[in-house]
């Protein structure tokens, strides 16, 4: 269920939209950040209602974007992988693993500290700079194993 600050913050949002539908997407982000870093039913639930929507479009919504994590806590660094066509095929699976060994975790783990997320997905719009992950809301390209090293040695 949202928070009190969430409805408030979805409300106030709502103020940019042409119509409600259209804050479907900012409503999920607020809702998401509220919940702590995931979507559970309930918030979907809440933010349809405050949009007039059917729950089942908002749910659509979140699972059809790779930003919104649904009914599953992700670590405080999610890091998502392309694996899309440039990055397969500049590398993307070699780095995959190569993270799965670093921070020994599989894909769609979290490691036992909940420190980090890893996590692949189809295309994160970077082609020209592959292989490349993103890491809550930022990019890193041409990713080699000594970069992948440098970036989670900062985050540790």
């Amino acid at each position: 269920m949202l928070s009190d600050k969430a409805k408030k913050e979805i409300e106030a949002a709502l103020k940019k939209y042409p119509n409600k539908r259209s804050a479907v997407m900012d409503a999920l982000r607020i809702a998401q950040h509220d919940r702590g870093g995931h979507l559970e039913r309930s918030d979907m639930e809440d933010v349809a209602a405050m949009l007039e929507m059917n729950p089942v479009e908002v749910n659509a919504a979140a699972a059809f974007y790779t930003m919104y994590n649904i009914r599953k806590p992700v670590g405080k660094y999610h890091v998502q992988v392309c694996r899309n066509i440039s990055c397969s095929l500049l590398g993307a699976e070699h780095i995959i693993k190569y993270m799965e060994k670093s921070l020994n975790i599989k894909t769609g783990e979290t490691t036992p500290d909940n420190r980090f997320t890893l996590s692949t997905v189809e295309c994160l719009g970077s082609c020209g700079t592959a292989p490349m992950m993103q890491i809550n809301d930022d990019y890193f390209e041409n990713l080699t194993e000594q970069k992948v090293d440098e970036i989670i040695k900062k985050l540790v």
